[in-house]
This record gives structure tokens, C-alpha cells and sequence, in this order.
């Protein structure tokens, strides 16, 4: 599965794994993408593609005050308070739903039309969501960045897995360039 800005390299992949196959015998799967077109890019805090690059993204291992920090800038129109807000069109909004349950996105979508609710208030509630959503993710980050030893330990472990899958795959492709 990959998004719809990763093809591209899945296309790159593809057309490498099949020259290098159609050369030296089959060696490569030769991969697919599985795009679920009902899903979304992730916007950022300015509203484009959330991207480090286009340093608009939200960390969501940040202290709280920092991940508020972060969340605060994301950008919004200037409709007043008391008036009613468009959800759809809104920056906040999208990404509150990204982690919201069907109801959480009702009660909040019903604010948003109501008026008396301002982006300060959605901002408030998706910093709560998250904090939430991602407690468990957060505790183990912490604590991982607290027991370094921890830490490199499932690392080599990591290795160790991604290096039995590899040396396989490396054995084919130096037989079948001849060097075995």
C-alpha cells in the first residue's frame, strides 16, 4: 500500500526490478501499488501535503506544550466567533477527523455550524484528541528515548531480522550476475 504521491517510486522500482529480471533471470518481485483512492494526503499546518520538507508538519512526540505549539499554527480563515465555520474547508477540521471516531467528527462538525465556536476551541480539542489517541505511542517513545540501551537493543534486533530476509535476495542477484 502507498500513497498516491508514492507511485512514482514504486514506478522507478518497478521498472529497475523488471531491466535487472528481464537481464539476469527472475530475482526481483516486481512490485505493485495498492492505492486506496478514498484516502486522503494528510494536509499540513499551512493546508498543502503534510511534508518535512514544506516544514509543516505535527510531531506528535513533542511535550504537550510544544505539540500545542505546533497545532496553534495551523492555518485558518478569519471568520469571526460567532459565526458559523465550514468544516469542510477547514485545516483543523481535517485533521481532527484523520483520528476522530464518527461520532467525535458529528459533535464537532455541529459546533462548527452552530457559531460560538472558534478555531482556538478546535485547535484545544484536537490537541486533546491527540494527546489522547497517541498516549500509548508517546509513553513507549519516551521511554525508549530514555533507555538507549532498550532502544539499540530492538534496533540490532531489527537488523538482524531485515539482514536474514536480505542476504537471500543479495545471494540470487550475486549468482545470478555470476559472481557465485
Amino acid at each position: 500500500p502507498v500513497g498516491k504521491d508514492q507511485v512514482q517510486h514504486l514506478e522507478i522500482t518497478r521498472d529497475i526490478a523488471t531491466t535487472f529480471n528481464n537481464q539476469y533471470g527472475e530475482t526481483f518481485v516486481v512490485p505493485e501499488a495498492k492505492v486506496d483512492n478514498n484516502v486522503m494526503l494528510v494536509p499540513g499546518t499551512d493546508g498543502q501535503k503534510m511534508s518535512k520538507s514544506y516544514g509543516n508538519t505535527i510531531n506528535i512526540f513533542l511535550d504537550e506544550k510544544g505539540l500545542k505549539k505546533q497545532i496553534g499554527t495551523i492555518v485558518t480563515d478569519s471568520t469571526p466567533l460567532e459565526e458559523p465555520k465550514n468544516p469542510d474547508t477547514c485545516n483543523v477540521f481535517a485533521l481532527y477527523k484523520l483520528i476522530a471516531t464518527a461520532e467525535q467528527q458529528a459533535e464537532m462538525r455541529k459546533k462548527y455550524l452552530g457559531g460560538n465556536y472558534g478555531y482556538g476551541h478546535a485547535k484545544a480539542e484536537l490537541l486533546a484528541l491527540m494527546m489522547e489517541h497517541f498516549k500509548t505511542e508517546r509513553e513507549i517513545f519516551n521511554r525508549l528515548m530514555e533507555n538507549e540501551k532498550e532502544l539499540d537493543a530492538i534496533l540490532l534486533e531489527g537488523a538482524d531480522k531485515a539482514r536474514k530476509v536480505i542476504s537471500g535476495v543479495l545471494n540470487k542477484v550475486r549468482k545470478n550476475l555470476g559472481y557465485r
